[in-house]
């Protein structure tokens, strides 16, 4: 099977180091005035919700958190597919740089999700659709993570975490879809049609900032950790040196 040519390109490590050092300050850049404009606009600026009023704020952190859940695992198993079909050492960094990442977005997401259903639902948490196939995907996530660190070899531990990234991604539509195909007490998505969005507009952009900015932030995040890991994997060749001198 042949590989796509921007793959061939950041397969390689030292190239993918090189390309993370030139990416990673401009993520930086954009990833202050994301969040800024989102904290502020969300927390301060938008109007309170006529039904939950002020409790109504938390979705600026919980839905943000919730869509990089779905998102970083997403990335994770596309990278298991690379590492399945071509065993690209970097898609082998970038697996296991996502899984602590998304992992801890998924755990913000249920936490927050857990503080906002206690005032709305009575109770901090429910079997509802949504948060139990979201808590299943907590627990993909920290197999994936607890699977490379069992491993001893990097390439075994690799394999094996990719073939549970990629059976594992079945649950990704069920979380996202939960809402529509089981009735459940969870709302459903407020900005599913950006044209006609569920909320005002005054409350949609700040959260529209918190959710890119909470990607960027992420990407920020796994880049750097898939520097290390390919530091630390590839340490004793001599482009690591050049890096470290």
């Amino acid at each position: 099977m042949l590989v796509p040519r921007w793959m061939q390109a950041l397969a390689s490590p030292p190239a993918f180091y090189d390309f993370a050092d030139r990416v990673r300050p401009w993520l930086a850049a954009a990833c202050v005035p994301l969040l800024g404009y989102g904290l502020v606009g969300g927390l301060a600026l938008a109007p309170a919700d006529y039904q939950q009023g002020e409790a109504f704020r938390i979705i600026y952190v919980h839905v943000p958190a919730a869509w990089m859940s779905l998102f970083g695992y997403s990335v994770m198993a596309f990278a298991a597919l690379l590492v399945l079909i071509w065993r690209v050492k970097v898609a082998e960094c970038v697996l296991a740089a996502c899984a602590p990442v998304g992992a801890s977005f998924t755990a913000l997401a249920l936490a927050s999700g857990m503080l906002w259903g206690k005032p709305m639902w009575g109770a901090y948490w429910v079997w509802d659709a949504r948060l139990t196939s979201e808590l299943i995907l907590l627990f993909l996530y920290l197999g994936v993570v607890g699977l490379n660190q069992a491993l001893g070899e990097p390439r075994a531990a690799a394999r094996a975490c990719a073939l549970l990234a990629v059976v594992g991604f079945v649950n990704v539509p069920i979380v996202h879809y939960s809402v529509e195909w089981w009735n459940t007490l969870h709302q459903g998505s407020s900005f599913k049609n950006l044209a006609k969005p569920a909320i005002d507009r005054s409350m949609l952009w700040p959260l529209l900032s918190m959710a890119l900015g909470f990607t960027v932030f992420s990407a920020l995040v796994v880049l750097q950790r898939v520097q290390n890991e390919l530091l630390m994997r590839e340490r004793g060749n001599p482009w690591v040196q050049k890096v470290l001198a």
